[in-house]
């Protein structure tokens, strides 16, 4: 188990700079998961550490090997694809054999690996699947083959590139869990990359959020959901109202409706707000609430629940419920402490 260190590592493809600088330190052991939106510069993060990708400034150690310059090959890393990158043409086998073969081991060890990695990664048969080609599999096997051949070279550091996001809900959501224990098993070093916050809030021991090349905040998953340290965090991470407005003595004023506050900020300032704090019920567990008239459009059933769409002025909030409700004039409780607010210039 290694830590690794990225220190200020800067990559610009062109006019766009795709890191900024990133400096972070993830944990010998642990899994690091690097979250944001698409073109956040999270997957060229990744590849800068696997190797594939030269950066213009800065360093990234394995320990205290300097890697930067050393080529993928090198590095001692094993990288898990999106599209799974298995072999059409091959066994599933010899997928998983190669990087072995390419080691020269002897045949008997050979034997031995794949079919201790295909059982760590709980394939089921592991002998009859290795005979068969990957086409023939699901998607869930197939990147279960797809981390059996990452894990059988024992990588220093195992790379993730979005592993599960090709496959349907339950199977992403059985596989997350997996992958978890996994490596609680094995200890290695896991960086992970998704633009599900879900998924990286579930699996993740650090989570780090970028946004334009930047690290805009790391953490434990608890930590930085309960408590962002921006605009961006607080609107990026879960299901979230965003709503410009004036702090004014004692008070945010939203449109021609007010909400308490008593924090530092004057002037315009961003509230946000997640859906699930809000309700259009009472909130007897919750304490001291606030109310802000809206006039509810629309109600769409989830599943788990309704999110009713509620126009305050020109926004629309998100309002979560257990229930469905009628459109036309509503209260929306505000349970205090819930809000966050930020000046209007933070959007990082």
């Amino acid at each position: 188990m290694i830590p690794v260190a990225i220190e200020a590592v800067a990559k610009r493809f062109g006019q766009v700079e795709a890191l900024r600088g990133v400096s972070l330190e993830l944990g010998a052991g642990k899994l690091t998961a690097i979250l944001g939106p698409s073109g956040c510069g999270k997957t060229t993060l990744l590849r800068s550490i696997a190797g594939f990708v030269a950066v213009d400034a800065g360093r990234i150690l394995f320990g205290r090997d300097d890697v930067t310059a050393l080529p993928p090959q090198a590095r001692g890393t094993a990288m898990v694809f999106q599209n799974y990158a298995l072999w059409p043409h091959m066994s599933v086998f010899d997928n998983v054999a190669y990087g072995l073969r390419r080691k020269r081991l002897p045949w008997a060890d050979v034997l031995t690996k794949v079919i201790a990695a295909l059982d760590l990664v709980e394939i089921g048969d592991a002998a009859g699947i290795a005979r068969r080609k990957p086409t023939a599999l699901s998607g869930g096997q197939q990147q279960r083959v797809a981390l059996a051949r990452a894990l059988v070279v024992e990588p220093r550091v195992l790379l993730l590139d979005e592993p599960l996001s090709n496959l349907d809900a339950k199977v992403r959501q059985r596989l997350r869990v997996e992958v978890r224990r996994l490596q609680r098993r094995i200890g290695t070093t896991m960086i992970y990359v998704t633009h599900d916050q879900e998924e990286a809030l579930a699996i993740a021991d650090r989570v780090v959020l970028m946004n334009a090349g930047t690290v805009v905040q790391e953490g434990a998953p608890e930590e930085i959901y309960l408590e962002p340290a921006s605009a961006f965090a607080a609107d990026f991470l879960g299901v979230s109202n965003r709503l410009e407005a004036l702090a004014e003595a004692g008070v945010v004023r939203v449109g021609d409706q007010t909400l308490p506050y008593a924090g530092p900020l004057g002037g315009p300032v961003l509230v946000i707000v997640r859906s699930s704090d809000l309700s259009l019920d009472a909130l007897p567990d919750l304490g001291v609430v606030t109310i802000l008239k809206g006039l509810l459009e629309e109600s769409l059933f989830l599943g788990a629940h309704y999110r009713h769409y509620v126009r305050l002025g020109d926004a629309v909030l998100l309002v979560d419920g257990p229930a469905p409700a009628k459109p036309g004039p509503v209260e929306i409780k505000v349970p205090a402490g819930r809000l966050r607010v930020f000046p209007r210039s933070d959007d990082s």
